[in-house]
């Protein structure tokens, strides 16, 4: 990826990394570079999420696309996908969204959405760096006869949530179920949407401060919610993040059901009504070695991609395909929504419960999660940038992949959205899997 964008747009501290300054000049710049691929004047939607940081950049953003001569609407709080889905049902050139997923609130983000919904091409994203960075052309600082304008979509967060009702097709009565709301975005939009289709529920985290999104809370914290529902005799619990484009389950025992299972359960739904496109789904390089081994007995087929939601949906596009997603609960359904959507997998999932009539743990059930352990190394940019081509990195891999067999496997890979080097290893056996993730930690930190 290039020098601002990673694999999930821009990141970085607030005031820090991502100052103001660089967010509206990201606006100037993303103007002029949706400006000359439409030939008109183009309109960008805004949304954000509830870091106290959020409404600093938010200003920045539309004041830079102003200068570039954008018309801007402000969407306010509202989940990533909304905004991915409001582009294309408002019909604007282009969205951005502030938010940094789910990290701690001193960070924040830019992703900037095409007209379709879709995250910006790479070759567009480089063009921005390049007019930022490399001052390769002006901005294009227009005249104030020609100044963009500002307004307010008052009806953002509802129009999102009635288009989520109709994807599902039954209510939702008769379900208990526990929502983190993460105080981030779902902290609008969850009640209105699963009370709106009838389930009873118990809200949890949805007071946004500014500082506490995140914080011992959501789909990274997840501990809480497991007792919840295990002690409340709920149905299910679902769990969102900071943007609410991700979703972890809980099913009515307290055990967590992540998105590789729930990938599983979809899938599988999928191909029973004869509606899995081209009888496969697509998953990363480190979802859980039980999912493959899932979809080989069911007689899926499956697509490995990088790790990154963004290569997930380019082959979901790429080879016609409907479902895929990350273990972290990042979930495409790409009949419906051309990003992640942790309140549509929500949604999705409870209405399953009410057409199976069974339980949340049995449902799951259908795939067994191999032991799997993850070990994060602190990594400069150049210990990242030299990963693969360590020799002797390479050869304990390789080591310990040969140690495993083909009953685990390891995977090492440079974070594309943090300083970290991520080691995975799978195995039926924790105590083995989690010595050799030592091991290899040992010769990554020599």
């Amino acid at each position: 990826m290039g020098r601002i964008f990673g694999t999930d747009g821009v990141r970085g501290v607030a005031n820090g990394d991502l100052t103001p300054e660089l967010a509206m000049n990201l606006g100037r710049a993303a103007g002029m570079v949706v400006e000359e691929a439409t030939g008109r004047r183009p309109t960008f939607l805004v949304g954000k999420d509830t870091r106290i940081s959020s409404d600093m950049l938010e200003s920045a953003m539309a004041a830079g696309l102003c200068s570039a001569g954008a018309d801007v609407v402000l969407l306010g709080v509202v989940p990533t996908p909304a905004v991915a889905f409001l582009v294309t049902r408002y019909g604007a050139d282009a969205g951005v969204m502030l938010s940094a997923s789910h990290n701690p609130y001193e960070y924040n983000g830019i992703k900037i959405f095409s007209s379709r919904g879709y995250k910006l091409l790479d070759a567009q994203e480089e063009e921005i760096e390049r007019i930022v960075l490399d001052h390769e052309k002006p901005y294009s600082i227009k005249a104030p006869a020609e100044i963009g304008t500002v307004r307010r979509a008052d009806s953002a967060v509802d129009d999102y949530v009635e288009y989520l009702k109709t994807t599902v097709e039954c209510d939702l009565s008769g379900l208990r179920v526990a929502l983190d709301c993460a105080n981030g975005s779902a902290s609008v939009t969850a009640k209105k949407l699963f009370e709106g289709l009838g389930a009873d529920c118990d809200i949890l985290h949805a007071e946004p401060d500014g500082k506490n999104i995140n914080d011992g809370c959501g789909s990274t914290h997840i501990g809480e919610l497991c007792a919840r529902v295990r002690a409340g005799g709920f149905d299910a619990g679902l769990a969102f993040d900071g943007d609410a484009d991700r979703c972890l389950a809980v099913d009515e025992n307290g055990g967590l059901v992540d998105g590789d299972r729930l990938i599983a359960l979809f899938a599988y739904h999928l191909k029973e009504q004869g509606k899995l496109k081209n009888n496969t789904l697509v998953a990363t390089v480190m979802s859980n070695l039980g999912l493959f081994k899932f979809a080989e007995k069911h007689g899926i087929a499956t697509k490995a991609t990088k790790v990154g939601d963004r290569y997930v949906l380019e082959t979901m596009l790429a080879e016609d395909f409907c479902i895929g997603g990350e273990q972290s609960g990042h979930i495409i359904f790409r009949d419906f929504m051309p990003t992640g959507d942790g309140q549509l997998s929500g949604i999705q999932l409870l209405s399953l419960l009410k057409l199976f009539r069974k339980p949340l743990s049995e449902a799951a059930g259908l795939m067994k999660t191999y032991p799997q352990t993850l070990l994060n190394i602190r990594a400069t940019p150049e210990m990242k940038a030299s990963l693969s081509q360590d020799a002797r990195v390479q050869a304990e891999i390789a080591r310990q992949n040969d140690r495993l067999g083909g009953d685990g496997r390891v995977l090492v890979r440079a974070s594309g959205t943090e300083p970290l080097i991520r080691i995975m290893v799978e195995g039926q056996d924790i105590g083995e899997i989690e010595a050799i993730a030592r091991e290899i930690a040992d010769v990554i930190k020599e």
